[in-house]
């Protein structure tokens, strides 16, 4: 897969604003919340996020290989590669160039083809594809990234004037809050709490569908306006409504199944943490439980109880005492002595990831890629996910994009999900699974 050939990059304002010491000590980052996902990843399930956008036109490959050397200039923290450090890791400053293949399926992480770096870009036809590393950053921080490419892509491309509003460009300062991490720093952070909870529906066992080794994705797409409408109509919101929806047809296919139906609702951690700026993935979740209680109300008391459950769960001490449990896992991981021994904790950790939901809900929020979004005509998130189905919601260039990502090939939970848009009288265009392809990470302990 070769790479684009290098462009002269003709921005000049690169301006960092803290002093060369605090420069050094960051571009020496010490691995914290990088470590558990680091460990989990294998090759059948590497830990990378996949922005996947299909552009308005043919790609520009020597446009895109500029928008990438500009955009990366601004982000020197996720220029990096890792090193050992000691009986552990960090990331070192990487100043080789990010690589752009000119391929469908990407390039692996974190080995020779990619210049080492954990963030690579691909093209073909008419599609942009970024990988990242997801201990390196969440989605929040990925799109951060897409922001500044696609501003920078689409006017070279479209030879227009954007509007910087809104975009993260190398004018800027960059401010020491984006590089240090807020939960590595973080002091008075309540204690763990500990929660008994029955064990939640599993997707697979009462529908006997088996675990495949791969994940396949089913997408949805409906229009921004018309689901706004049906939010606001019910008093929802985006990813706490999906969350409903998905819950009622679960339900729906299995009514006399005893084990609750438990929705992991992504969280962003950054307002707790009083850290907007931090690159670091930094997602938690709020638990969505649709028990008896509330199987027989009408959808609009089902998703006042869905927000009554979230704001409850997302008061500034319930996410740091959810941090404070990650805290405790990392600091135990990296007191194990042998890397057998810290994949064996990360495994157990994914493995009670497993026995907390049923599914997994995600939403950042509105892309909002400003003036660039109009030439971005589909934008799908891929990611892998420890639970059997996860729903990632993209919202780009007025629609709604779900993403089903599963452990299995059956459509059985997507279909009952349209069946029940169909009962809310919701419109929906509809794109048949394919398999879900993540690059992989090279490491040392998954190279088999």
């Amino acid at each position: 897969m070769p790479a684009l050939p290098l462009q002269k990059n003709t921005e000049e304002h690169f301006v960092v604003v803290y002093l060369e010491k605090e420069r050094e000590e960051y571009m020496s980052q010490r691995l914290f919340t990088e470590i558990l996902p680091l460990y989990k990843s294998k090759k059948n399930r590497p830990y990378v996020i996949r922005i996947r956008m299909r552009m308005a036109d043919r790609v520009d490959s020597k446009a895109l290989r500029d928008a990438v050397d500009t955009t990366m200039k601004r982000y020197p923290y996720f220029c990096v590669k890792l090193a050992e450090e000691g009986s552990g890791f960090v990331f070192a400053d990487n100043k080789n160039p990010v690589i752009v293949a000119n391929s469908p399926n990407g390039i692996e992480l974190n080995s020779e083809i990619s210049n080492y770096h954990m963030i690579a870009f691909s093209c073909y036809d008419n599609w942009i594809v970024m990988d990242i590393f997801h201990g390196l950053t969440d989605a929040t921080g990925a799109y951060e990234v897409v922001r500044t490419l696609l501003f920078y892509y689409c006017s070279r491309r479209y030879q227009v004037t954007l509007s910087e509003r809104g975009i993260r460009t190398t004018k800027d300062d960059i401010a020491i809050e984006e590089w240090a991490c807020p939960v590595m720093n973080a002091v008075d952070i309540p204690t763990p709490r500990r929660y008994e909870m029955s064990p939640p529906l599993n997707p697979n066992m009462v529908a006997n569908l088996p675990t495949e080794t791969f994940s396949t994705v089913f997408s949805v797409i409906i229009s921004e306006k018309e689901f706004m409408r049906f939010n606001r109509d019910n008093d929802g919101s985006p990813g706490t409504m999906v969350a409903l929806i998905l819950s009622r047809s679960i339900a729906e296919l299995f009514p006399n199944a005893h084990d609750v139906i438990r929705i992991i609702l992504c969280v962003n951690q950054r307002k707790a943490l009083h850290a907007p700026l931090a690159h670091q993935s930094l997602v938690g979740g709020a638990l969505l439980e649709y028990g008896e209680n509330l199987r027989h109300l009408p959808l609009k008391q089902q998703i006042q109880a869905y927000r009554n459950m979230v704001f409850a769960q997302t008061d500034e001490d319930n996410v740091l005492a959810g941090i404070s449990s990650v805290v405790g896992l990392t600091n135990k991981l990296l007191s194990k002595n042998t890397t057998k021994e810290r994949i064996a904790l990360a495994s157990f950790a994914d493995e009670m990831a497993r026995r907390t939901g049923t599914a997994c809900v995600s939403y950042v929020g509105k892309a909002n890629f400003m003036e660039a979004e109009k030439y971005v005509q589909e934008f799908h998130l891929w990611t892998y996910s420890a639970l059997p189905i996860t729903i990632e919601i993209s919202a780009v260039n007025g629609k709604f994009t779900f993403d089903f990502i599963q452990h299995f090939q059956s459509p059985i939970y997507v279909e009952a999900f349209l069946k029940e848009l169909d009962k809310q009288g919701i419109s929906y265009d509809f794109q048949d699974g394919i398999m879900e392809e993540l690059p992989n990470i090279k490491l040392q302990w998954n190279q088999e």
